[in-house]
């Protein structure tokens, strides 16, 4: 974000010229440390310098990228295969089409409070600015393990794809080696990050067009096969399965597991705003970001699981068995399944390919993710203060290392005993993403309630949401179901299992650990609308919007890239 003044800390004034953040004078009483760019406190304990050293180097195009590769994973052209085995081609689309809107209502509010104050880690500190502080430390640490734990999930995912073609090289010679592809991106500037997860994500974009366009084709004849197949599979063996039970009761399971699928598989927001901070003339970016969050979800995820019912039956033995042997790589992917069926060759490699990208830009994502918001944590003052030091570059190194220590728990796939435990790791996090989502949609309402109590008028905003508050009430009510929803099937007779309650559940019992805790440690107060801080860091922002100067780009494939995508 732009530079915290922070005068009545007895730090430097800080000034804002061309997106740049430099110190017109030295830090009192503080030493400033040489190789990070960020500062240490001196004799008086007073001060407390804590920068948002981040710089704003993210451009239009990266954001509008970010948002894709963030939101698609293996899940949307692989796990994907599951949701049909479960529900059936009808239940698979009404499910993800129904989530969407949910989705696209967390958006909204997202939208509203990111583009007014775009600050690092922007929900979880609206989340202590507008709730509770002690709300926004359990929101903030709730979304940390969540994307830490998922980084070697995706390493893991790398390395079984990359199986799909030979076992030739051993798996901890691939985790390492994508593990020092992600220290390396993520290191190096903000804008390795950005450049790099512009390429893979356009590679996922790719992959997904190019998956719904073989769709159209193949179901129109254009295939080795000449079977002009359409919505056979709908018919038969028929748009619903049965799941646990027959009958209705049957149909709705499989629907009701599609939709936990989908509540799994679609994320949209939180990437996008965790990019806010870094973002250049965020302004003017972040809305054009958050309003194409809504074609990306009708064109990834709702087309997409309409292509997947077209393509494949539900009682497909090459589907079910893939998924029951735990086949690696793309081998588990419906598209794959189709492809081979119709006697279609070289494409389940490139399909493999694009999908090992699509890995890669999801764990590289986590990588930022988990580090910002680490970063935010320890702006606020909520995790120790040595996270706030940034590189000369504004990359939070501390943050990022640590990230990057924990992805090490990957190289627990070398043994297959342990890859089961990494996979308790993931399950245990999962539920999280849900609170995530409540977490926004109850923080918008507080941000709303504030602005009505304190005159601040939503016309006045860079970006005002429609339809609020009742999006809103509408998103955190369908998330905070969902949460608990998730593990439902071990209450089904004969489905008990301990592990799996466990892991479903146990972080919507960390969350109100979290907030009691540190409510009980530090006395926090549950704001009231008059008490809430709408102003602080705003004129900062403001300043740097009045002063904003485009760097010019002097790439002329750039500028094309940039003119596309802006």
């Amino acid at each position: 974000m732009a530079s915290t003044g922070v005068d009545h800390l007895g730090a430097s004034k800080r000034s804002i010229v061309n997106n740049e953040k430099y110190d017109e004078t030295p830090i009192a009483r503080g030493v400033e440390d040489d190789a990070l760019g960020t500062y240490s406190p001196g004799d008086d304990d007073s001060i407390k310098p804590l920068f948002d050293n981040t710089h704003r180097k993210l451009k239009p195009r990266h954001i509008q990228l970010i948002g894709i590769g963030g939101t698609i994973g293996t899940a949307l052209y692989v796990q994907i295969g599951r949701g049909l085995l479960n529900g059936g081609p009808a239940s698979l689309f009404m499910a993800f089409t129904i989530w969407c809107t949910f989705i696209l209502a967390v958006t909204i509010c997202m939208a509203e409070m990111v583009t007014y104050l775009p600050i690092s880690s922007p929900f979880i500190r609206f989340a202590g600015r507008y709730v509770d502080e002690a709300f926004g430390v359990a929101a903030g640490y709730n979304f940390f393990v969540f994307e830490a734990m998922l980084v070697p999930f995706e390493i893991v995912a790398c390395n079984v794809i990359i199986h799909y073609w030979s076992d030739i090289v051993p798996a901890g010679g691939i985790i390492a080696i994508v593990i020092v592809l992600y220290g390396f991106i993520n290191v190096f500037a903000v804008k390795w990050y950005g450049e790099s997860e512009f390429w893979l994500a356009l590679g996922k974009v790719t992959l997904i067009v190019g998956l719904i366009a073989y769709t159209f084709v193949t179901m129109l004849g254009g295939n080795p096969q000449h079977d002009r197949f359409g919505f056979r599979y709908w018919r038969n063996p028929g748009s619903f399965a049965e799941l646990y039970k027959t009958g209705d009761l049957g149909r709705f399971l499989g629907f009701l597991q599609c939709l936990i699928q989908a509540s799994f598989t679609i994320a949209g927001p939180d990437y996008v705003s965790m990019a806010a901070g870094e973002a250049e003339n965020p302004r003017v970016v972040m809305p054009r970001a958050f309003n194409k969050v809504f074609g990306r979800l009708m064109a990834f995820f709702v087309l997409g699981s309409l292509a997947v019912g077209i393509n494949v039956p539900y009682n497909d033995p090459e589907l079910k068995d893939a998924f029951s042997t735990g086949r690696p790589g793309a081998a588990a992917s419906p598209y794959v399944v189709a492809m081979n069926r119709l006697k279609i060759t070289v494409l389940p490699d490139i399909v493999n390919a694009l999908v090992l990208s699509s890995a890669f830009s999801a764990g590289n994502s986590y990588v930022y993710c988990a580090s910002r918001s680490l970063f935010g944590l320890a702006l606020e003052g909520k995790a120790p203060k040595v996270f706030t030091r940034c590189t000369r570059q504004g990359v939070p190194i501390y943050c990022v290392l640590l990230v990057l220590l924990l992805s090490l728990l990957s190289f627990l796939q070398v043994s297959n005993n342990s890859a089961v435990v990494l996979q308790w790791f993931v399950n245990l996090v999962t539920a999280s993403q849900l609170i995530n989502f409540s977490v926004m949609a109850y923080s918008f309402i507080c941000f709303k309630r504030a602005c009505e109590a304190q005159g601040l008028s939503r016309d006045s905003l860079p970006y005002k949401g429609i339809l609020q508050p009742y999006l809103a009430w509408y998103a955190l009510t369908g998330c905070f179901i969902m949460t608990f929803v998730g593990g439902y099937t071990v209450f089904l007779p004969g489905n008990w299992d301990i592990p799996t309650f466990f892991f479903s559940y146990t972080m919507i019992g960390v969350f109100p650990i979290l907030f009691v805790t540190w409510k009980l440690l530090k006395k926090t107060k549950w704001l009231k609308p008059s008490e809430v801080d709408l102003y602080k860091d705003v004129e900062e922002i403001e300043e740097y919007t009045r002063n904003f100067v485009p760097r010019p780009t002097k790439n002329k494939f750039h500028k094309v890239l940039d003119k596309i995508f802006n």
